[in-house]
C-alpha cells in the first residue's frame, strides 16, 4: 500500500543522496585510483564468479519458469566465459585515457582569448535498463572511469544477478579507495 510506496521513495532518495555525496569524491580521484578500481572489479569477476553465477542461476530458472523467450533467457544468462569477456572489456576500458580534465575544441578568438571545452564529470548518472546483468557492469565501469557515481535500476528478472554484481563491484572499488556508495542499485 501507501506506506510501502513512501518507504520505497525514501530508500531511493537515500541512495540518491549517498551517490551524490560519493560523486564529489569520485570526481577528484586520480586516473590511477580509478584504473585500480576497474582492475579490482575485473579480478573479482574472475575469482568471485561462483557467487555471481549462483545468483544468476536463480534468476535464469525463475525467468524460464515464467515463460521468458529464448532470446531474453540468453541475454539474462551469465557463464564463466561471459564473465571473462566482461573482465577483458574492463581491462580495455582501463587502458583508455582518462577523459576527466581533457581539453577539446580549443580556439583563439580575434582578440587573442583562448576558448575551449574541458571534460568534467556529470555527478550522478541514473540508468534504467532491461534484464542484462552485463549492463550493470558496463554502466558502473564507464561511470567510474569518467569520474561519476551511478544509480542503477536493472530489470526485475535479473535482481539476484545484479545484487551479487553490485556487491562485488562495491567491495572491489572500496579496496582501491573509491567510495562504495558511488555505485547504487
Amino acid at each position: 500500500g501507501e506506506a510501502m510506496t513512501a518507504e520505497t521513495i525514501d530508500a531511493l532518495l537515500a541512495k540518491g543522496r549517498a551517490a551524490r555525496a560519493a560523486s564529489r569524491q569520485v570526481a577528484r580521484l586520480s586516473a590511477q585510483v580509478k584504473n585500480r578500481a576497474l582492475l579490482n572489479i575485473a579480478e573479482a569477476l574472475e575469482t568471485g564468479q561462483s557467487v555471481v553465477l549462483a545468483a544468476n542461476q536463480r534468476d535464469h530458472q525463475a525467468a524460464q519458469s515464467a515463460g521468458m523467450d529464448e532470446a531474453m533467457l540468453d541475454r539474462l544468462l551469465l557463464t564463466p566465459e561471459r564473465l571473462k569477456g566482461m573482465a577483458l572489456d574492463m581491462r580495455n576500458v582501463t587502458a583508455l585515457p582518462d577523459p576527466v580534465g581533457e581539453t577539446i575544441d580549443m580556439t583563439t578568438l580575434p582578440n587573442g582569448l583562448l576558448v575551449g571545452k574541458r571534460r568534467v564529470p556529470l555527478g550522478v548518472v541514473g540508468s534504467i535498463y532491461e534484464s542484462r546483468p552485463n549492463v550493470t557492469i558496463d554502466i558502473a565501469i564507464l561511470c567510474l572511469k569518467s569520474g561519476n557515481a551511478c544509480l542503477l535500476r536493472g530489470g526485475k528478472e535479473s535482481i539476484h544477478s545484479n545484487t551479487a554484481l553490485v556487491r562485488l563491484v562495491r567491495e572491489a572499488i572500496s579496496e582501491a579507495g573509491v567510495p562504495p556508495a558511488a555505485v547504487q542499485f
